[in-house]
């Protein structure tokens, strides 16, 4: 099994509940096998759009990844990423 990463790219349009989401991601997070290797909320934008904030999280195989972002505990608390900040997200394999 290869590694993969996720990596999201997140225009706030309620920052407060992004805010609520924010709270309640590493409870939803926690044995997911996953690791969050960036998570900055002023990135430098080298080409194309800006980005509010910008997420990358590892897991050991896309199965891994897949599983977490398909959980109870995760569908619920995407409702207030959703209404907190437009995302854009992609799973590439990782080296």
């Amino acid at each position: 099994m290869a590694a993969v990463l996720v990596i999201a790219k997140l225009t706030f349009t309620d920052v407060a509940r992004y805010r609520q989401y924010q709270q309640a991601f590493p409870a939803a997070f926690a044995g997911s096998g996953g690791e969050i290797l960036a998570a900055d909320e002023a990135p430098e934008t080298l080409s194309g759009d800006h980005a509010d904030k910008v997420v990358v999280m590892r897991f050991p195989s896309a199965a891994a990844a897949h599983t977490f972002l398909n959980s109870d505990a995760y569908r619920q608390i995407s409702i207030d990423r959703d209404a907190g900040a437009l995302t854009h997200s992609w799973l590439v394999k990782s080296f």
